[in-house]
């Protein structure tokens, strides 16, 4: 049975990758998070050549072992937006300057059966940084995140992904009480900044990586 599955979900991420390729993404399909994590490392990193490198809040990075494996590495700076021992005022700075980056890995919170990247953030930075500053973006993609279109993906988003984000971040919202979106105006709302990728621009500057197995939120 869990072959069975595994091979529906190839196929899956087979049309997908083929749409974002349409949509002039850069796509890789692996099994699992390791083998997203030997994207990066073998074919990513060595390809672009970064002197500089940093991440958009993502536990799907994190899950992959790209962060823990990047975040040491002597051969390009580190930008930590990870680094929870910075001050507020520290971090968004820090967030400022990873807009500038060489390479910005993170995950996103939708993606579109016929090939658009849907996100909502709280500050913008991941999703600015998606659409604009870093010279390449890599994006880890779970299975889990497919939806057929942009309304499942608002809907995906609203009514879980952000909840559950907000809980996880210890967030004073109603979501985080009731799990359901009451579209607040709570000072730690989270659910601020939208952004669709229809397309990559320029061709190939974000490389997707779909993953067979579900990971993040």
């Amino acid at each position: 049975m869990s072959d069975a599955v595994a091979h529906y979900w190839e196929l899956r991420l087979q049309d997908v990758a083929q749409a974002l390729e349409d949509n002039n993404f850069t796509t890789s399909v692996v099994k699992d998070g390791a083998g997203a994590r030997r994207v990066v490392l073998e074919e990513i990193v060595p390809s672009v050549a970064p002197k500089s490198v940093s991440w958009g809040g993502s536990l799907t990075v994190v899950g992959s072992g790209v962060y823990e494996a990047l975040k040491d590495n002597p051969d390009f700076e580190v930008i930590d937006t990870y680094d929870k021992s910075l001050a507020p005022d520290a971090m968004v700075e820090r967030r400022r300057q990873a807009l500038l980056c060489d390479l910005f890995i993170t995950g996103t919170n939708a993606v579109t059966e016929d090939g658009w990247l849907v996100n909502l953030d709280m500050i913008g930075n991941r999703v600015g940084a998606i659409n604009f500053g870093p010279r390449n973006v890599v994006i880890i993609v779970g299975r889990n995140k497919i939806v057929p279109g942009l309304e499942q993906a608002i809907d995906r988003i609203k009514d879980y992904v952000a909840p559950v984000n907000a809980m996880r971040l210890n967030k004073k919202t109603p979501c985080s009480k009731t799990g359901v979106c009451h579209d607040c105006s709570s000072p730690d709302r989270i659910c601020n900044v939208w952004t669709v990728t229809e397309k990559s621009f320029p061709k190939g500057r974000i490389h997707v990586i779909l993953v067979n197995e579900d990971m993040g939120f």
